[in-house]
């Protein structure tokens, strides 16, 4: 009498998979550079409607002063509270709905892949970048700007707890929603430089 032994389930190794997500992530990223032209469209248009809004309307609301996200060196805990004073409940109500609920929602994240498209389009006109394998160049651009969008995201956040709850607005929270803001604009920095390096570069092989 012969017994019959399952058949052994084919098995697939849990490396082909990572290595299948990791590559579809570095061939989204790299068509990016494909489509610059129109973030970039698209982020300058988001930029225009906030700025817009910010000089029209928002410094209206708060007598003149300027909104915390416009201050690139940061704020003291009086400046802040000055300005959550001004703005009263129904002016931070306003701000948080049309401003951080709305338009700043989506900006960080246009932004950042603007940023890497950018990275990624002028950086491939360079024969020392062009050569770099496709996981690199990803990565390199990813590196790059991911920081700053957490930055933005996480400042984001606690400003907007500031204005939904103005209890929760003391020295401690004010200082470290300063600090968060330079740091926003300290890492948003480090990837235009290197744009503009590239452009740069690219330029003069041109030439």
């Amino acid at each position: 009498m012969t017994s019959r032994l399952p058949a052994k389930a084919r098995t697939i190794p849990e490396e082909s998979d990572s290595s299948g997500t990791w590559r579809s992530l570095t061939v989204a990223v790299l068509r990016l550079s494909r489509h610059a032209a129109a973030l970039c469209f698209l982020s300058g248009a988001v930029f225009i409607a906030m700025t817009g809004l910010e000089f029209f309307y928002f410094r209206q609301l708060s007598g003149g002063l300027p909104s915390l996200d416009m201050r690139f060196f940061g704020f003291t805990p009086d400046e802040g509270m000055a300005w959550l004073t001004a703005l009263g409940r129904r002016g931070g109500e306003i701000i948080l709905v049309w401003h951080y609920l709305t338009f700043d929602l989506l900006f960080p994240a246009l932004l950042s892949l603007t940023l890497v498209s950018l990275i990624l389009a002028i950086g491939r006109r360079l024969k020392n970048f062009r050569v770099l394998p496709p996981q690199v160049q990803s990565i390199f651009a990813l590196v790059l700007v991911l920081p700053y969008t957490l930055a933005d995201y996480a400042q984001n956040i606690a400003v907007a707890r500031l204005l939904s709850d103005f209890l929760s607005a003391n020295p401690d929270s004010l200082s470290f929603a300063s600090a968060l803001i330079v740091t926003k604009f300290a890492l948003l920095a480090i990837p235009v430089i290197v744009i503009a390096a590239f452009w740069l570069a690219s330029q003069k092989h041109q030439a």
